[in-house]
């Protein structure tokens, strides 16, 4: 079967910008699809474009205490029972495992949609006194949740991810670590992915099953649609109640540890693709492009060959305890199919070297960000000139992500006015009265909901007062109403 007639059957009535995912994610080699329906396979350049992610990501998590840790994949079905909110969050999207080793299992086996309850079964055992707080513990792992309409790298079957579990003996302590890796997630979104996100809480509805409180970084795609790129949770006493999980304070009484879990999944890499893109493939964020160098040599004459040949490896020598670099030597393609292959799959910076260049001793440098070519550059200083344009590429990426946030951020007063605006896509500043019924009946006649309560609105709203954009009582809410994925 074709990718074009498994894009037609796997991604069946998605919309525009989810379509155009699946289709850069196959040309540019990013991922397949499995042959288990939902699940897509990653390929190795989508995996090392995920490596990046991870190791900018794990370097902040180590940098704020967390040590990372494994927990098995198999959760018996009776963890997910103990916590009420929980289970009935996720019982809808559970794989269960009721036959092994050739016999019914006397319980069954949940295969993880997320850890909180096997891991606070572990810190029942482990934590006891005062002198064993805080736990800061991080995982990397898969993640299955039986997902009804499945999406490439958005929403997969089956996923890759963090998540980072905690206990404190304090309700400051679990807050204070609850929005510091909120933090994280933003620092690791705007300074390695190029894309400017809005942090804020999420309402009771968009709440994370069994937390208290949920706070989230959302990031404005170019269809104008939302993307929850991740969250932290507060998850206050619910499972250590549900678990047990007590210390012995400094008085000697019996305390009920406080809470958090926080996670991104490679969903991330699906931000960066529907951020980062033109009409030629993607544009990658130099930070986390598995090349961020394609030198192209060029030349017509066998006789011209060698001495290009050897130009490319001289400069690719002296870039590469800088850049992920490489020179594209086959033979088999011509400089114009080069070009094109690169510039899909967003490599950042191309060098193209023919014998005038290694003669002139300068090279042609092409932009993808821009697509300007900067010819003559001298191969004298290049590393410096080079180091410069890659943050003025990943700068320039983050800027032009940022002016198509604000540009399309609106201030919206009345429902009408919301319902024509919403059509056309952004983000809409609302006011909101906090009535779940108001929310539910913008998400029914327009499919926006509210994905944040925002710490800081994006734009200017000087109004202190308003009416809620369903049901016009008087409130001093503002939030954030989009169409999301």
């Amino acid at each position: 079967m074709s990718s074009a007639e498994n894009i037609e059957l796997q991604e069946k009535d998605t919309d525009q910008g989810e379509n155009l995912l699946a289709k850069l994610a196959l040309e540019a080699e990013l991922a397949d699809y499995s042959p288990v329906k939902g699940c897509m396979v990653i390929r190795p350049y989508g995996y090392s474009i995920w490596e990046q992610i991870q190791s900018a990501l794990d370097k902040m998590i180590k940098e704020t205490g967390h040590q990372n840790a494994y927990f098995p994949l198999f959760i018996p079905e009776s963890f997910l029972q103990k916590e009420a909110e929980h289970v009935e969050g996720f019982a809808p999207e559970c794989a269960v495992v009721t036959y092994a080793g050739g016999k019914e299992l006397e319980e069954r086996l949940v295969i993880r949609p997320t850890s909180e309850t096997i891991i606070n079964h572990m810190f029942s055992k482990w934590i006891k006194s005062y002198r064993d707080l805080p736990v800061l513990i991080n995982q990397w792992a898969n993640i299955v949740r039986w997902e009804m309409r499945t999406r490439l790298f958005l929403r997969t079957t089956e996923f890759l991810w963090q998540e980072g579990h905690t206990a404190h003996a304090t309700y400051e302590e679990a807050i204070e670590e609850t929005k510091k890796m909120l933090q994280v997630y933003k620092t690791l979104s705007e300074e390695y992915l190029a894309i400017p996100v809005i942090d804020g809480e999420k309402t009771e509805r968009e709440r994370f099953a069994g937390a208290v409180k949920t706070y989230c970084i959302e990031g404005l795609m170019k269809d104008g649609k939302s993307l929850q790129m991740g969250t932290s949770h507060y998850l206050g006493q619910n499972f250590s109640k549900a678990f047990d999980t007590k210390f012995q304070d400094q008085n000697g009484q019996l305390q009920f540890v406080y809470q958090t879990s926080w996670g991104v999944s490679t969903r991330l890499i699906g931000s960066v693709v529907m951020t980062h893109h033109d009409e030629k493939g993607l544009k990658l964020p130099p930070k986390i492009a598995p090349v961020q160098i394609v030198i192209v040599p060029i030349y017509k004459e066998s006789t011209e060959k060698d001495i290009v040949l050897k130009k490319c490896k001289e400069v690719e020598d002296i870039l590469s305890s800088d850049f992920r670099i490489k020179t594209d030597s086959r033979d088999q393609y011509s400089p114009g199919w080069k070009f094109n292959h690169w510039e899909l799959k967003g490599v950042p910076i191309r060098i193209n070297l023919g014998p005038k260049d290694v003669s002139s001793n300068v090279v042609e440098i092409v932009r993808r960000d821009t697509g300007e070519k900067l010819r003559n550059i001298p191969q004298e200083g290049l590393r410096q000139y080079l180091l410069k344009l890659s943050n003025e590429i990943q700068e320039n990426l983050f800027r032009q992500a940022k002016e198509f946030l604000l540009k399309n951020t609106f201030v919206i007063n009345n429902e009408k006015e919301f319902v024509k605006k919403i059509e056309s896509g952004g983000y809409l500043v609302c006011f909101w009265c906090e009535s779940s019924t108001c929310e539910e009946n913008i998400k029914l006649k327009t499919k926006a909901t509210v994905r944040c309560i925002p710490f800081k609105l994006p734009v200017d709203q000087n109004q202190e007062e308003g009416y809620c954009i369903s049901c016009n009582k008087k409130t001093n809410l503002k939030v954030l109403f989009a169409k999301a994925y």
